[in-house]
């Protein structure tokens, strides 16, 4: 499911997590821990703009979300392997494509509502997520 350049394990190259930010606790980190990891670092992010939009804060809106589209362009939509993933492959390609284009657009019009909607749909797999990075760990 990720692309060969993530040889170092099948979730990818730890370096391209700590390039989008989320380093902590990267070098001890299983695979499974480190998507999670992206995910959580992707909620926050999105978290942190919607209070920057309430509060008024572009310059906090603008890097949160920046932030937000980098984890999920170079983290999570960099790491699949479109060739040897299948369908779950592709259809988490379409989905962080879908998620990267609504986190642009609620950049651009300071939109909580998609904001919003990005959450929702990122909360089932981080919650996945969450659950295999226990399960292999124990």
């Amino acid at each position: 499911m990720f692309a060969p350049a993530y040889a170092a394990s099948p979730f990818g190259r730890r370096q391209t997590y700590q390039e989008v930010q989320v380093s902590t606790g990267v070098d001890g980190a299983s695979p499974h821990q480190l998507i999670a990891m992206l995910y959580d670092g992707l909620n926050d992010c999105i978290a942190q703009a919607r209070g920057a939009i309430r509060a008024g804060n572009i310059e906090l809106k603008g890097r949160s979300i920046g932030r937000a589209v980098r984890i999920v362009e170079e983290g999570l939509k960099a790491g699949l392997n479109l060739k040897e993933g299948g369908a779950l492959a592709a259809s988490l390609n379409d989905l962080y494509a879908y998620m990267a284009l609504r986190l642009t657009q609620a950049n651009l019009r300071s939109d909580e509502a998609a904001l919003e909607e990005c959450a929702q749909l990122l909360e089932p797999l981080r919650s996945a997520w969450a659950e295999i990075s226990m399960k292999t760990a124990a």
